[in-house]
């Protein structure tokens, strides 16, 4: 009874599985058709592959610069929210005030709030400090977008983890700063590696800021790349495709390598504590 019930959940995952599979597949297709083969309506079928609609996409679309300027901001934004998240959360893990419940509901009120509703404010404080177009302001606004979700797990997570560690490197004379970044911050690498990958696909995604704060070309991500490109060559499928695969491949991949870690920190940081 119990190998029947495997192979049923065995089997709903593969079916789900294939199901969320079907646009990717969908997609690479399109992208590898001819012109004459969109034309004729045989995109789906077995047609010869046009492999240089990749190249051809990448060039019209300056994707080169795109992946260089998210790279750039996703990185700043990660290392940024981990710095701040993790230390965020050691504080009100491990130090209980008069403050500590109304700093926490704070947090949890701010997972709330859209992040497309902060955009005009934003905008204003953006030009009054010069960064607009510049792809530090877009990290920092992008850290604090998932600053609050982040501090949730890390709080979760370090409020399950032992005292005793950092109590006997405060009696050895560390103070509570370097005890957490030397002793607790390096046991962090579950929770850290679920920060990552779930704020940074989202990072590396975001259009809803990045239409308002990156106009010029130079600074554009990829998801702005991606629509511009669509807007100037809406009729091309095969190229729009091209350009939606380079666009979505890095994300996909950083997702396969890392997605154990994913699991695991994701569980732990949610469900301990």
């Amino acid at each position: 009874m119990k190998r029947r019930g495997s192979m049923l959940v065995r089997a709903v995952a593969a079916l789900m599985a294939a199901i969320s599979a079907v646009p990717f597949v969908v997609l690479l297709r399109i992208a590898l058709s001819t012109p004459a083969g969109m034309s004729t309506g045989r995109a789906l079928a077995l047609p010869e592959l046009q492999i240089t609609n990749f190249a051809r996409a990448w060039e019209l679309s300056r994707m080169g610069v795109a992946v260089v300027n998210s790279v750039v901001i996703t990185t700043g934004a990660l290392v940024t929210l981990v710095v701040c998240a993790s230390a965020a959360g050691y504080a009100i893990a491990r130090f209980r005030g008069r403050f500590h419940l109304a700093v926490m509901n704070v947090f949890l009120f701010s997972m709330m709030i859209p992040g497309i509703i902060n955009t005009v404010p934003l905008y204003t404080l953006m030009r009054r400090i010069g960064g607009i177009n510049t792809r530090w302001a877009m990290a920092l606004v992008l850290a604090a977008n998932a600053l609050p979700f982040s501090v949730f797990l890390y709080t979760n997570f370090i409020r399950s983890m032992s005292k005793e560690i950092e109590e006997s490197a405060i009696v050895d004379g560390c103070t509570w700063f370097s005890a957490f970044w030397r002793i607790t911050f390096p046991l962090l690498k579950p929770v850290t590696a679920a920060v990552v990958i779930v704020n940074g696909l989202g990072i590396w995604n975001n259009y809803a800021q990045a239409v308002f704060f990156l106009q010029k070309p130079a600074v554009r991500t990829i998801p702005l790349a991606v629509s511009m490109f669509f807007q100037q060559y809406g009729a091309r499928w095969n190229l729009m495709a091209a350009a939606a695969a380079i666009g979505a491949a890095p994300a996909v991949a950083a997702f396969i390598l890392f997605q154990r870690q994913f699991i695991k920190g994701l569980a732990a940081g949610a469900l301990k504590g």
